[in-house]
């Protein structure tokens, strides 16, 4: 009976993003979400082998612990028992976060953010697991990487761009701005505001170098190390380094709306939306608010510096990771201002996502909800396929979407 009561709860949620659907359509949907989930367990009980997506005959590719994505399918099982309240989901979560303990102590890149929010710190929302000392210690960890120098959290280590001649010695990626959630919660757990300054510069300071003035933002900006100085503006895994790469606005998006959130800074609501007017209103934007991997993959005058043959993608690949993300950030800034519409953009990236074109209904993905999302189509890998984080932001976006049908915070 708790079991089909979760389903009714998330049912509601779906009959506003499913257009022309009968009650028994909608059933079977949710019935399908849950039924991936349970073929994922079915197929990999590991909980050190965390799933990612599929290779190319449909088998389950997974990734260690370490890896930047290895706290969304915990993040996804916490989500599944907070939509459907079946302590299946909740038994489930509590494992596969627990695997992730010594990423607390890790301080390799700047991704600890979305390992551990998205797994200890839904956690901790949802299930009210004392994660307190966890968080935080890993906060002490990530804020390791943030330099007086530059004013930025370091992305990644030294590495080198495209041209395999110009060098990154302190890259930092608008990826970045998602991992400000944990200090800035880390701050509010231990009452040191210390975290939370991190987070409020790291943002101040992507918004005077990563954006452009039509609110469109580069990937990467390198830093100098010794005098802060910016040395580079490029691109990793989008077209050009001129270009829009999709996810990347999505990141942005999301970034500053959380930013406001914890702060209540007007500048930062004002950044969001001014973003969100940019990717909303995009020429290149489809018709059903699905974006293209990269907003100018199309567009005269952009030159990318790796091979890219247009015959290769006769079909430009759309990234349904971006549409989750960006309909996420869109419900919560609805709510700091409900007057513009952003709900019912993301009410239709939502029914989109729903749809047949991305829900994963036929061919060899069993264990996703999700098709049609790209990892790095200039690194030739993970192009058109599900993407465990694309699976999570649509799982958030539903939840939040309930919550705000209910009048309720989320």
């Amino acid at each position: 009976m708790r079991q089909l009561l979760g389903m009714i709860c998330v049912l509601a949620i779906l009959s506003a993003c499913t257009t022309k659907t009968n009650e028994k359509d909608q059933f079977d949907t949710m019935a399908f979400i849950a039924e991936k989930f349970d073929n994922t367990l079915q197929a990999e009980s590991d909980s050190t082998k965390i799933p990612r997506t599929i290779d190319e005959n449909g088998n389950l590719k997974t990734v260690g612990i370490y890896n930047w994505t290895s706290g969304f399918f915990a993040g996804n099982l916490w989500y599944m028992y907070e939509l459907t309240k079946d302590d299946k989901w909740k038994t489930e979560a509590i494992k596969w976060t627990e695997a992730l303990d010594t990423i607390q102590y890790w301080s390799g890149n700047h991704d600890v953010g979305f390992m551990m929010y998205c797994s200890y710190g839904n956690g901790m929302k949802f299930a009210g697991l004392d994660n307190k000392d966890i968080l935080v210690q890993t906060a002490e960890s990530l804020s390791k990487r943030y330099s007086e120098k530059t004013l930025a959290i370091e992305s990644w280590d030294y590495r080198k761009a495209w041209d395999e001649k110009t060098e990154w010695f302190f890259p930092v990626i608008i990826d970045n701005m998602m991992n400000l959630e944990l200090l800035f919660e880390a701050s509010i757990l231990s009452g040191n505001n210390k975290y939370r300054d991190i987070a409020v510069q790291h943002a101040e300071t992507t918004m005077k170098n990563h954006y452009r003035d039509d609110y469109s933002c580069y990937h990467v900006v390198d830093y100098d190390t010794i005098t802060g100085a910016v040395l580079d503006k490029a691109t990793c895994q989008g077209f050009t380094d001129a270009s829009a790469w999709a996810r990347g606005q999505a990141w942005g998006l999301y970034g500053y709306v959380l930013c406001y959130r914890y702060t209540k800074d007007k500048k930062f609501l004002d950044f969001a939306e001014n973003i969100a007017v940019y990717m909303l209103h995009h020429k290149n934007l489809p018709e059903d608010l699905i974006p293209y991997w990269d907003y100018n993959v199309a567009d005269e005058g952009f030159v990318p510096e790796w091979e890219y043959d247009t015959a290769d993608y006769p079909e430009i690949p759309r990234d349904a990771s971006a549409a989750a993300v960006t309909a996420s950030a869109l419900y919560e800034l609805s709510i700091y201002v409900p007057e513009k519409g952003y709900s019912e953009q993301a009410d239709k990236m939502v029914a989109s996502l729903l749809s047949p074109d991305y829900l994963s209904v036929h061919g060899k993905n069993k264990y996703f909800i999700l098709n049609h999302s790209v990892g790095s189509i200039p690194h030739g890998v993970e192009i058109d396929v599900p993407l465990v984080y694309a699976d999570y932001y649509l799982l958030e976006a539903m939840y939040r979407k309930e919550k705000l049908e209910k009048g309720e915070k989320f």
